[in-house]
């Protein structure tokens, strides 16, 4: 096994460690982000309700880095993949 495959072996265990899942009543089971990104979403919801930064600027840089994580984790888990297959 390569350094690089047990690297991303390694940083799957990672993410199962912290994807949390909350059962929301209304809105089912809903995924929490890990407690890193949970502060800075906190920190720019923080600048918005002291009206240091608009809340429109707010939501685009928020929506900016949930989707920006997310192409990120599906080009981990393809890379992954492919590790795994070769």
């Amino acid at each position: 096994m390569s350094t690089l495959t047990r690297h991303l072996g390694g940083s799957r265990e990672m993410v199962r460690a912290y994807c949390r899942r909350v059962e929301v009543p209304l809105l089912g089971e809903v995924a929490v982000p890990p407690p890193d990104k949970l502060a800075y979403y906190a920190g720019i919801g923080v600048l918005a309700a002291l009206q240091v930064i608009e809340w429109p600027l707010a939501l685009v840089i928020t929506a900016g880095h949930v989707l920006a994580d997310q192409h990120f984790s599906g080009l981990v888990k393809g890379v992954g993949e492919a590790l795994e297959t070769a």
